[in-house]
């Protein structure tokens, strides 16, 4: 199936703000908003942004801008700050070493499942790892320190996004741009459209652990993936297996905020894919019947229902709400889920 741009349509894009190129690990990284900062603005957040699949950091520039013109316009702006940061995914752009790999299996590619898996588990660690760096670079007086991290992914920025807010502490607040949770049954989805023989010869159950999608593949997969890290098997989990997972998902996920933006046209990244780890988290978090509605996790699902594969105008709208709403600390859900169709 052919991968669509999901940021093609720039009709709409805000005015650009200042930006700076540094040279971090190694890695081109761009940092937004630091001129437009207000002087009395001591703290700072940081807007992590990752990029979709075949794309460049540059791509993600108005994305930036978008949310630092509507923090500046709050008053809280002037004693927090917002800066974002882009860098290139690993293989794309400055970093691309094999531009086969960033292809998927109708395109030629047939380790397309460990290359994608392994691209942005890779810049899920480079976001780490920037973290750690950032603050020497960017304010090396010290005279502002960061104090938040956000991230924001779309595609397969998105599915990053999620290892990102999975398995960092540091990074509190995610909006997750039609990317997946799951990642074995996003892989398992597109073998069927793409009728690979490890598919078609049993109809899926030897896909898991095929040369398509190897062992290897898997154990990566179960210690990293949102859906099989957390989850498994266990959608409905026993009393037993809840008292297990409960300080899991404290340590992982306790008082973090989420969004979940997808298109319900969307053909690549189906909404049917992530689903049913949604409904999982969504069920543990019920405020009346959750078992661990006591987190203090915020998750809000909410589809598109006209758009495709796509950065849509509408989720533009509600990414740049709930970033503004979490670096106020305010927003519609102290915890809990918001579900809705837009």
């Amino acid at each position: 199936m052919a991968t669509p741009n999901p940021l093609a349509d720039n009709s709409s894009d805000p005015t650009p703000v200042s930006s700076k190129s540094y040279t971090i690990a190694g890695v081109h990284t761009t940092v937004y908003g630091i001129d437009e900062l207000a002087s009395s603005a001591k703290e700072v957040a940081v807007l992590w942004l990752l990029h979709p699949r075949l794309q460049v950091q540059s791509i993600m520039a108005p994305i930036a801008a978008a949310s630092i013109h509507d923090w500046n316009g709050r008053s809280a702006s002037r004693s927090k700050g917002l800066i974002a940061v882009s860098f290139d995914q690993r293989n794309h752009g400055t970093r691309e070493v094999n531009a086969l790999a960033n292809e998927s299996w109708k395109k030629g590619n047939p380790t397309h499942a460990q290359d994608m898996f392994s691209i942005f588990h890779g810049t899920a660690q480079d976001t780490s790892m920037l973290i750690d760096f950032l603050s020497s670079y960017v304010f090396p007086d010290s005279s502002r320190s960061i104090t938040k991290h956000l991230v924001l992914g779309i595609s397969l920025g998105g599915h990053s996004t999620w290892q990102c807010i999975l398995h960092d502490p540091r990074i509190t607040t995610a909006v997750v741009v039609i990317g997946c949770p799951d990642y074995k049954f996003l892989m398992a989805d597109r073998a069927k459209k793409s009728k690979l023989s490890t598919w078609t010869s049993s109809e899926g159950k030897v896909f898991l652990g095929s040369t398509d999608y190897p062992q290897g593949l898997c154990d990566a997969t179960d210690r990293w993936d949102p859906k099989s890290f957390l989850v498994g098997d266990k959608l409905q989990p026993t009393d037993d297996q809840k008292k297990t997972l409960r300080p899991l998902i404290k340590e992982k996920l306790g008082g973090k905020h989420i969004l979940c933006l997808s298109g319900g046209k969307d053909k690549l990244v189906p909404y049917t894919c992530s689903a049913p780890f949604l409904d999982w988290m969504k069920s543990g978090l019920d405020k009346k019947d959750g078992w661990f509605s006591d987190q203090g996790i915020v998750l809000e699902d909410i589809v598109d229902e006209t758009a495709g594969h796509e950065y849509s105008a509408k989720m533009k709208v509600e990414a740049v709400r709930f970033i503004s709403e979490n670096l106020a600390g305010e927003g519609s859900l102290k915890a809990g889920t918001r579900t809705s169709k837009i």
